[in-house]
């Protein structure tokens, strides 16, 4: 892709603040000053805010205001002015109802904050689950120039031996316990060894899959999404990448000159083949409708599809985030994917230069870990969008994680009408179920928990456990952690809340699954779905006030991202009115 940078020096939209003798612009600068800063600073250099989701709340991002110092360092450097600015956090592990319940509030909240103050370029420090897709949406609205920098994942967790991968070995040791193998007093002493140093999930869960989705559509440096937290180079990123936002500035390199229709395909197929979350995908629709580009679930399916997954990871292969730092990264991944003609070339990136100039010299330092073409994890990774009467508008499932005697499979179905249901009944010896049965949980979308939370890959009874049985067929319209694993078959659409037809699923009915082919059937007569979906009424609680009201109101399917139905495709000039 060819880009033209703007003339400079020119003036940059900070002077509306900053810039003259009139009243306003002395009171705007005059508040400034009593920080102690210069009156040369005002003089026209851009204005860099560093975008932090740093909290106490968000362990992920934890040591976010020491890489934000390190950005600081590097926007001085460059002849910038950096001003550190805090953001909305939603923590995956702490925010209730679901973290995924305020992507889109935090993503108005950076919009706003953007758009609102005298901000020229901003540097996205982000780690946590949806702290990345928040920030990469609301910089597309605003389109300003804008880089990510990600916080990096924690170092390998060990226990007795045995690499321990974050979320991955806690649903691993939590059914282990169910199934009488492990004891609680074990599971105790595991949890020290999960989360030993700061930083994201080591597992290629939904913050490394998404660090690496920023890194694939080139908004951020080469070579950022794999770097442990606590690595110096890490801070040397942080440090770079505050250099290079000034001269983005400079040369006016936007958001919407970056994440292109060929940037999104890239993305999708290096989702493919790192084994990345299922959640990319719904954050991927999400961003895609900030930029304007017009993304759908088949283009996951039509790029992703053949596309193997080489990166051994867990929660599908044997290693971890660290390893994979130490292989070579994301780079090796991209170039791999320009080397099978997967990968657009010419896609452009925040360094300004092409996305395959930046990996075409890299080198695999570790094919056990990063594996060759011709020996994949899984020859079809990426993620497969199941159609059917059940799902009319998609559904979606992870190959690289679920069992391969299981992606063609009929059985019964054994309903839960909501988390709380499966909750009170899963552990019961008298449920009716086994290993051949089909789990279906309802009203877990958007609307439905409210949020979509990452409650899809239920845990199995215990009575199939002491089977030894580890995996079943489960359908819902929830979403599932990255770091999970197992024949799970989420997002469906339309949502039970809805009235999509996973609402009147009924104990007993047979489901077909049959991923070659993409097809997800309730094998009852059109006739008898058609009274069913008739006679439905909703069941979920309708919240009556506050931002719950406002999501419950707006948030649109998962098929096309669950964002805000007011905030899709509102990119517009970011200068705000001055109000003195």
């Amino acid at each position: 892709m060819t880009f033209t940078p703007a003339p400079w020096p020119r003036q940059l939209r900070s002077q509306h603040w900053y810039g003259g003798t009139s009243r306003d612009t002395i009171y705007h600068r005059g508040w400034m000053k009593n920080q102690g800063w210069p009156h040369d600073l005002f003089d026209g250099r851009p204005v860099i805010g560093i975008l932090n989701t740093w909290a106490d709340l968000t362990p992920c991002n934890g040591h976010l205001r020491e890489l934000a110092e390190k950005v600081k360092a590097g926007v001085w450097e460059a002849g910038g002015f950096p001003v550190e600015v805090p953001v909305f956090s939603a923590s995956e592990n702490t925010f209730r109802p679901t973290a995924m319940m305020f992507r889109n509030l935090a993503a108005l909240a950076v919009e706003e904050t953007i758009r609102g103050q005298p901000i020229d370029g901003a540097v996205l420090l982000v780690g946590c689950d949806k702290t990345t897709p928040s920030l990469l949406m609301g910089a597309a609205s605003c389109d300003i120039p804008s880089i990510v920098v990600t916080g990096g994942p924690m170092l390998n967790g060990y226990f007795r031996g045995e690499r321990v991968g974050s979320g991955t070995h806690l649903w691993k040791f939590s059914e282990a316990v169910k199934a009488g193998e492990m004891t609680q007093e074990e599971f105790l002493e595991a949890e020290a060894s999960m989360s030993r140093s700061t930083g994201t999930c080591n597992t290629m869960g939904t913050a490394s899959t998404m660090a690496s989705m920023a890194e694939a559509l080139g908004m951020a440096l080469s070579g950022n999404a794999a770097i442990p937290a606590v690595d110096s180079r890490r801070r040397v990123m942080a440090q770079l990448s505050g250099r290079r936002i000034v001269q983005m500035v400079k040369d006016d390199l936007k958001p919407s000159d970056i994440m292109t229709r060929q940037a999104f395909e890239n993305a999708i197929r290096t989702n493919g083949a790192i084994g990345g979350s299922t959640n990319a995908v719904i954050h991927l629709l999400a961003i895609a409708g900030r930029v304007g580009v017009d993304i759908t679930l088949d283009d996951w399916d039509r790029c992703g599809r053949d596309v193997a997954t080489i990166v051994n990871l867990m929660p599908s292969g044997q290693y971890l985030m660290e390893e994979f730092f130490y292989a070579g990264g994301l780079p090796v991944v991209l170039k791999r994917l320009g080397e099978a003609g997967l990968l657009h070339k010419d896609a452009l990136t925040v360094s300004g230069s092409t996305i395959w100039d930046e990996v075409k010299d890299v080198v695999n330092w570790n094919e056990d870990v990063i594996l060759p073409a011709d020996r994949p994890l899984t020859a079809q990774g990426g993620i497969a969008v199941l159609r059917g009467n059940l799902a009319p508008k998609g559904a979606v499932l992870k190959p690289s994680a679920a069992s391969p005697h299981l992606l063609v499979h009929r059985g019964r179905a054994v309903v839960f009408q909501d988390i709380d249901d499966y909750k009170a009944r899963i552990n019961d010896e008298e449920l009716d179920i086994d290993e051949t049965c089909v789990m279906v949980m309802k009203n877990c979308g958007p609307k439905g928990y409210p949020g979509m939370a990452e409650v899809g890959n239920m845990g199995l009874p215990p009575k199939v456990l002491r089977k030894g049985i580890t995996d079943m067929v489960r359908i819902s319209d929830a979403r599932m952690s990255g770091t999970a694993y197992g024949t799970v078959v989420l997002h469906t659409s339309p949502e039970a809340a809805a009235g999509g037809p996973l609402a009147v699923v009924r104990d007993g009915d047979m489901i077909e699954l049959d991923v070659p082919n993409r097809r997800l059937h309730l094998d009852i007569p059109d006739a008898e779905l058609e009274a069913r979906l008739a006679a439905w009424r909703p069941t979920h609680e309708v919240p009556a006030s506050g931002y719950a009201w406002l999501h419950q109101a707006h948030v649109e399917g998962a098929d096309t991202g669950a964002d805000l139905d007011f905030l899709k495709g509102c990119r517009g000039n970011p200068v705000g009115r001055d109000s003195h």
